[in-house]
């Protein structure tokens, strides 16, 4: 399979943790909000993944349209340093354990109690693309 995530956007999604705004959409609306994610490089012939954790709309939007964009950017003092744009497929998880794995690892990136948000649920996205922008 092709790269479809360069090397120096790869350092960018696994270097300082910053916040994504994952866009899902229904009934012809978008529907953008925060969350925190972990990159997961591609293996073998597979995609490379992004996981987040979340509920309520973006959720529900997910199981109704797995089309999904995440928006990430770092910035200083409202200055960007970095945009990155990716856009995917993503995929409920609804094991139990894979969440709770999942929940951890995402939390253990921002620096926060490994249980918090456990009521979230694992969405894996299958990057199709991703694009950056320097500043």
């Amino acid at each position: 399979m092709a790269q479809t995530v360069s090397e120096e956007v790869e350092e960018l999604l696994t270097g300082d943790p910053v916040a994504a705004h994952l866009a899902t959409c229904a009934e012809g609306r978008p529907h953008a909000a925060p969350v925190w994610f972990r990159y997961e490089p591609a293996e073998g012939d597979e995609r490379p993944v992004i996981e987040v954790m979340t509920t309520g709309k973006k959720l529900a939007n997910i199981r109704e349209n797995p089309r999904v964009a995440l928006s990430i950017q770092k910035s200083e003092a409202g200055h960007p340093e970095w945009t990155i744009t990716v856009r995917g497929t993503a995929t409920v998880v609804e094991d139990e354990e894979e969440n709770e794995r999942a929940n951890r690892r995402i939390n253990r990136r921002y620096g926060t109690d490994p249980d918090d948000w456990s009521e979230n649920t694992l969405v894996r996205i299958a990057v199709g693309s991703a694009s950056s922008q320097t500043y």
